[in-house]
């Protein structure tokens, strides 16, 4: 009986395996089949004969990106979003959800205020009022509005007081009977031991400032003010303006295929995030379900 539940078992570690690596190359392949297009000649991508490995390997592609001075510009752009959005999306996330992480009898009203922050997530004003509201705060075509519109996510704050509420009560009641307030306890209390949640939003802080194309393209009317995902966004789906290119670059780009070219685009976009993931993963997991156990 032992045997049959230990083999049992091993078949069933198997086919879990099996899933993961299968789900994991599902993921991994289209970036290798988008690196090898990335890397290969003209001719072979407009054969469309690449697939994982590239053909008549060349860098011409990642040259006319490096060289190319809006793409550098709008990836500074880009970098000073996100370290502004880190900076504003975790002081005031941390701000709301301490206050909310608090007993009742501590914060009256607790119970209106989260189901306040909860109803935010089922239901928005929509693009009109948003718009509306950056205008009247005089924040269109500023690098504000990449900003401040979406610098507290009522998610977020879900997931950072659960976390809080998480903590031994017994740690601030003992900090208060020492004398400290609510401004000694959130920073040299709660904060150093919600070291994994904070490090799990400050990920989702710079996915979603490095990755969203939209805002830009909404908020900003000068096209020397988008960030990098909103430039590519013009260059992949408007297309190149070839009246603003040197003879240099107009003839790079006519031996490159434009497949090369956006997968070169995408590619540069992409390695930050995963150059950035390692160092942050290890608390992804324990910041996203440590909060969960407890309201």
């Amino acid at each position: 009986m032992t045997g049959t539940n230990t083999t049992s078992a091993k078949a069933f570690r198997l086919l879990i395996g099996m899933f993961l690596l299968g789900a994991a190359l599902l993921c991994l392949l289209p970036i290798l089949n988008l690196l090898a297009i990335s890397f290969s000649d003209k001719a072979s991508t407009t054969a469309n004969e690449v697939t994982f490995w590239p053909i008549g390997f060349n860098w011409k592609a990642y040259g006319l990106i490096l060289n190319n001075d809006a793409f550098l510009h709008s990836t500074w752009i880009a970098v000073k979003r996100v370290a502004a959005g880190i900076a504003v999306n975790m002081i005031l996330i941390v701000l709301s959800a301490y206050p909310l992480s608090l007993g009742s009898k501590q914060l009256k009203g607790r119970t209106f205020f989260v189901w306040y922050f909860v109803f935010t997530m089922l239901f928005s004003g929509g693009l009109v009022p948003l718009f509306i509201v950056v205008n009247k705060l005089h924040l269109v075509d500023s690098f504000w509005a990449l900003i401040l519109p979406y610098g507290v996510t009522a998610f977020n704050v879900i997931i950072m007081m659960s976390f809080f509420r998480t903590l031994p009560a017994a740690l601030s009641e003992s900090a208060m009977i020492d004398g400290a307030g609510h401004w000694t306890i959130l920073f040299r209390i709660f904060a150093p031991l919600s070291l994994p949640a904070l490090a799990t939003l400050t990920l989702f802080s710079i996915v979603y400032h490095w990755n969203d194309w939209f805002t830009g393209l909404f908020l900003l009317s000068s096209n020397d003010k988008w960030p990098l995902q909103t430039y590519l966004y013009s260059q992949l789906y408007v297309g190149v303006d070839f009246s603003k290119l040197s003879p240099e670059e107009a003839k790079t780009i006519g031996s490159i295929s434009n497949r090369s070219l956006r997968a070169a685009q995408i590619m540069v976009t992409i390695v930050p995030v995963i150059l950035i993931y390692p160092f942050i993963q290890r608390f992804f997991i324990a910041g996203l379900t440590i909060g969960a156990v407890k309201e």
